[in-house]
């Protein structure tokens, strides 16, 4: 009995060394199959080389007066803003593009006619190599401005005016056709600068063009006078030459120095800044052309926005005509808008 119990222990010890070496076979086996199974990695992000963005602005304002005995009118005032981005980065190289659209009109009980008080087209398009200057950069910086309609010096019609008019809004609407101040492409400025782009830091930039070329375009003839385009040759000479006396367009060669700065003073105001100066070397290089305009965009809601802009402008080559100065004058043109209204931004990324 003693020796079939050894036995039986002997045979259940050969019998578990057996499976236990097969378990380490099988597992050793097991390891080595997972060592040599093609490890699946994650795809790599793609880089993002352009940044795109989309702000828009609308404002509305209304007054309605009844039995009113301090006077006045019942008036709408409606103005947009859109300002459109599309940068693109990659390695040493920058492409910069901006599209801001102002326009607005206004309507009052007192002059039956839509009168334009905002409307600007402004296309700017930057381009930047890296030089082995930290923070300068080689540039072309190509600028467009223009407005999108016409606007009118918005006279009171004379009483021959309104007794030749069908009625009061047309007599409204032809006293000011003789009266134009803009329309599209009258004036239209276009110029590319080659230069130097300094970047101290990322809220500021100094782009300096020593050479700058461009066209100073304005399609209506009436108007040609107004914003300095040079005579036709054979009419040089003449005094109080018409519109169609003038040239389409004038070519200038000069220096451009633009300064732009971005500050976020907090999470919900914003202000900007652009200061242009333009050396025209053809004519009158010491009259500089100056072009400053501020902003401050102000947060109050998730949608709603307080804005407050100025913009500057000098040219020595537009002249001014109003009620004190018939014949024109050069001074400085200056404006400045206070708006509350709806804003909404769209920014997305190309992958």
């Amino acid at each position: 009995m003693k020796k079939a119990i050894i036995i039986l222990t002997l045979a259940a010890a050969c019998i578990g060394a057996y499976a236990q070496d097969d378990a380490q076979k099988a597992a050793a086996e097991a390891a080595a199959a997972i060592a040599q199974a093609p490890v699946n990695e994650l795809p790599k992000p793609k880089p993002v080389y352009w940044t795109k963005s989309l702000l828009t602005n609308i404002n509305f304002a209304q007054t309605h007066l009844s039995n009113w005995a301090a006077g006045g009118y019942d008036n709408v005032t409606l103005t947009s803003y859109v300002d459109a981005n599309a940068n693109y980065a990659k390695d040493k190289m920058l492409w910069n593009n901006r599209l801001q659209i102002d326009y607005g009109f206004l309507y009052s009980d007192d002059k039956p006619i839509l009168q334009k008080v905002k409307d600007r087209f402004y296309f700017e398009s930057k381009w930047g190599y890296e030089t082995p200057i930290k923070h300068l950069s080689y540039s072309a910086n190509f600028d467009f401005k223009t407005q999108i309609d016409n606007n009118y010096n918005y006279v009171t019609p004379t009483d021959q005016q309104f007794a030749d008019a069908s009625s009061k809004t047309q007599a409204w609407k032809n006293a000011a056709r003789n009266n134009l101040k803009s329309g599209f492409l009258s004036p239209a400025y276009a110029t590319l600068g080659i230069g130097l782009l300094w970047t101290p830091r990322p809220w500021l930039s100094v782009n300096a063009s020593p050479l700058t070329g461009g066209f100073v375009i304005v399609d209506n003839e009436d108007l040609r006078k107004a914003y300095g385009m040079d005579l036709r040759t054979k009419y040089e000479g003449q005094s109080a030459p018409e519109g169609y006396m003038y040239r389409y367009s004038r070519f200038e060669l000069g220096a451009q120095v633009k300064v732009d700065a971005n500050f976020t003073i907090n999470d919900n105001l914003k202000y900007s800044t652009q200061l242009v100066l333009f050396s025209n070397y053809l004519k009158n290089p010491q009259n500089l052309r100056v072009n400053w305009d501020n902003k401050f965009f102000w947060k109050l809601a998730k949608y709603f926005t307080l804005t407050f802009a100025t913009n500057l402008i000098y040219d020595d080559t537009v002249i001014i005509t109003d009620e004190a100065h018939a014949a024109g004058w050069r001074t400085t043109q200056f404006k400045e808008f206070l708006e509350l209204g709806f804003s909404y931004t769209i920014s997305s990324k190309k992958k």
